[in-house]
């Protein structure tokens, strides 16, 4: 069987054409480097350097091997380092659940910091809403979720890595965005897109509770799924919306956002999750990625012109 320190010794040599600036290269002296030459010529029955006094010069079988050498010397440090980075948890997959609303801040500063500080970790997203990533999750075809509450599953540890407020949206040529915040009072009687609680329930209820714990009754018009459809519609007036803080960053023109001036704060919340005993370090890697991003705070409230 080759060895690779035999290997090492040939190439060495035959790039050197000399067996003393070889060994020196290598650390070892002269001796046991001409041993680990003729050992390798030995197991492949073949001369593969013409040494004279003064000189070494490469046999045919000896051009022909050098590049193969170097070939295999290549190939086993980068399985080397592979395996290192696999170690630490730099290097595999990760399968990613999210729910649409996580594109709009969280989930592409998340992607961006992993392929800086994760570049070969491949990362498989799949959008989802909360109790398909459960099942996913379960069913080991996702290895983390980024969901909202509320969620109760045995099986699953989760910890919250965002808090937002809600902003309300509305179109540009609308009276109240004028307005540096709205009051409870700006929403009373106006019109406001719902969300649907089939589709959208935890914004559904979310924004439910909101409008009762401020005792408003807006007049409600449609209920749609997804928020970058409820800012399209109020892009065309057809009334405002409560949308988390994140998507007034989604770039949808004629929408203007403000801050809600109301005298209790219902956060968005999202939580991340993943099956309990997994010990996967890319996970790790991952999870702690996502921390160092939720520690650093929320990003500021856009005016969409």
């Amino acid at each position: 069987m080759l060895q690779l320190t035999q290997v090492r010794c040939f190439v060495a040599v035959a790039e050197e054409r000399h067996f003393g600036r070889a060994a020196a290269r290598l650390n070892m002296t002269q001796p046991p480097l001409s041993r680990q030459v003729q050992l390798l010529e030995h197991e492949l029955g073949v001369e593969l350097l013409e040494r004279t006094s003064r000189s070494v010069r490469l046999t045919q079988a000896g051009t022909v091997f050098l590049p193969e050498a170097r070939r295999l010397l290549r190939s086993t440090e980068d399985a080397m380092l592979a395996a290192r980075r696999a170690g630490r948890g730099a290097l595999g997959q990760i399968a990613i659940g999210f729910t649409p609303s996580n594109s709009y801040d969280f989930l592409p500063r998340l992607i961006s910091a992993l392929r800086a500080d994760y570049p070969d970790v491949e990362l498989m997203l799949e959008e989802m809403i909360t109790r398909d990533q459960l099942a996913a999750l379960a069913s080991h075809r996702i290895d983390l979720a980024f969901v909202r509450p509320p969620f109760d599953a045995a099986e699953i540890r989760s910890r919250r890595v965002l808090a937002e407020r809600m902003v309300a949206a509305l179109p540009a040529d609308h009276p109240l965005a004028a307005r540096s915040a709205l009051t409870p009072a700006d929403l009373e009687g106006q019109e406001l897109i719902m969300y649907s609680i089939l589709g959208s329930g935890y914004f559904h209820d979310l924004v439910r509770r909101l409008l009762v714990s401020a005792n408003i009754r807006p007049r409600l018009v449609h209920h749609l799924t997804q928020i970058h459809a409820v800012l399209s519609m109020v892009k065309t007036g057809v009334g405002m919306a409560l949308i988390p803080e994140s998507a007034s960053r989604l770039g949808i023109g004629n929408v203007i956002c403000r801050p809600l001036a109301f005298g209790e704060e219902i956060e968005v919340e999202l939580f991340m999750a993943h099956r309990a005993g997994d010990a996967s370090l890319v996970l790790e890697n991952v999870m702690a990625v996502a921390e160092k991003i939720a520690k650093a705070g929320r990003l500021p409230t856009a005016s969409i012109p």
